[in-house]
């Protein structure tokens, strides 16, 4: 049995990693500087012996191999004991290839916006279709109640990440994951703590293509203009998807139905029928259109897929309805890049016209919480009647490059928009649920905790709607 110890096991991928080693018969630990809920509970649950701290005395003779959680660098106790014992490590995106990919058709899911819906909707379709694929998922999928699977069949699904790979690779993580069949839905530049500009994104995604063999399947999301550029970089066969016309793949008629979207497909110019998500949005009708085109790769009847399509349950924290009180629906939504909001927001004007919506925005990323996009920020929070900005959550980047909140506010104000800067989540709370009525729509987007703010909201909507006269 192959003893595997993580540095940095907490992070949710490094978790799911551990989780996947486990189930496939290896003896796996971890550490990591802060172990507590909720992934304690999970690596409890899977049965993973967790170490709190970073401790040289973690790293034992008798392991055969240690991953480097690419937030870990040099410095680390734990790291400079492997070096120093020269003990056999990689980073998380080997690790998976080394350990899952070589002998498996490997179906990677790739783009700046759209890679867990994709890639939950492509697993859900194969393990219903009964394939009974593995999968690795950077989000909860509902229908797994969990972000990876480890099946018999012969497919691996996995989020294809752009980000780097660890301290001593800082290539992109998806650079190491073996395409046989690669979705790229869209890009646009994003990860400014990585990438200087658009062409280095572009670069890495270039080269995410070239990987792929004479035989395999690139799928290129057509309404992204850099996206469907790639096609010339690409040694493979190559089909574009999309709402356009000219398309090997192509959904039109979208229709807002009170379960969701419907829409209809067509292959090479040809109707192959209806289809229906539980879900909102062109965005979202763009990835079950990829993961249509998956299915059809491997063989999946449409017949199965609308099906599996018709029974998917979504992905936690993409626009997730976390509850309703005195008649405010509250949403957590993981958008935290400028196309995503707009996305988001638009889809939930298109399914409630009449309905107040307002918008919460957490900057957290390495990216929102940089100047780079503040202007896109005003454009894509446009789309709610009310916006509340909070303080921005990486507070010790210099001042010259950080997003200035109260100069967004500003911005959105000048073009007509009702805006405020609120800091703490008790100050938003308070003020919604004071100004808040019946009917409206709380979308709260950040792409981490925020303090709890979505069960702090609700629970001061109960006790305003308990306090009211009548109640």
């Amino acid at each position: 049995m192959t003893r595997i110890h993580l540095i940095g096991v907490c992070g949710a991928a490094m978790a799911t990693l551990a989780a996947l080693l486990k189930q496939k018969g290896h003896d796996v630990q971890g550490s990591d500087q802060n172990v507590y809920p909720p992934m304690s509970d999970f690596l409890r649950e899977e049965g993973i012996r967790t170490l709190t701290g970073y401790d040289p005395a973690h790293i034992t003779g008798d392991l055969d191999l240690v991953v480097v959680g690419n937030a870990i660098s040099r410095g680390n106790p734990e790291l400079e004991e492997v070096l120093d014992r020269k003990i056999r490590y990689c980073s998380l995106p080997e690790a998976i290839r080394d350990h899952f990919l070589w002998g498996a058709r490997s179906i990677v899911i790739a783009g700046t916006h759209g890679k867990t819906t994709t890639t939950s909707m492509a697993a859900w379709i194969l393990a219903h279709a009964g394939l009974d694929p593995s999968a690795l998922i950077g989000g909860i999928a509902a229908n797994f109640n969990s972000s990876y699977r480890l099946g018999a069949g012969r497919d691996f699904v996995i989020e294809g990440d752009e980000y780097d790979s660890a301290y001593f690779d800082k290539t992109a993580k998806f650079l190491k994951y073996l395409p046989d069949i690669a979705v790229v839905g869209n890009v646009e530049f994003d990860h400014a703590d990585i990438y200087t500009d658009l062409d280095a994104v572009l670069l890495a995604f270039r080269r995410f293509v070239h990987l792929l063999p004479r035989r395999g399947l690139l799928l290129l999301g057509a309404d992204s203009p850099h996206a469907r550029g790639l096609a010339e970089h690409a040694r493979s066969r190559v089909e574009t998807f999309g709402l356009g016309d000219g398309l090997d793949w192509q959904a039109f008629d979208l229709r807002v139905t009170p379960t969701g979207t419907a829409f209809q497909v067509r292959r090479h110019g040809r109707s192959i029928g209806d289809f229906e998500i539980p879900m909102l949005g062109a965005h979202n009708v763009r990835n079950a259109l990829a993961a249509i085109a998956v299915a059809a790769a491997v063989d999946v009847s449409e017949r199965t897929t609308a099906e599996a399509l018709r029974l998917f349950q979504g992905v936690k924290r993409r626009l997730e309805l976390r509850g309703s009180a005195g008649g405010v629906r509250v949403y957590d939504d993981f958008a935290h890049h400028p196309t995503a909001i707009a996305e988001t927001l638009g889809a939930v004007r298109l399914a409630n016209p009449r309905a107040r919506i307002w918008a919460v925005f957490e900057p957290r990323s390495a990216t929102s919480c940089l100047r780079v996009f503040q202007r896109d920020f005003a454009q894509a929070l446009a789309g709610a009647d009310r916006t509340v900005i909070a303080a921005v959550f990486r507070s010790t980047i210099p001042e010259e490059r950080r997003l200035s909140p109260e100069a967004l506010v500003d911005e959105l104000r000048a073009d007509g928009h009702d805006a405020r800067y609120i800091p703490t989540v008790p100050e938003i709370v308070r003020e919604i649920a004071e100004e808040s009525r019946e009917g409206d729509l709380v979308v709260i987007m950040s792409n981490g905790g925020f303090d709890g703010i979505h069960e702090k909201l609700l629970a001061a909507l109960r006790s305003r709607t308990e306090a009211s006269p009548g109640a």
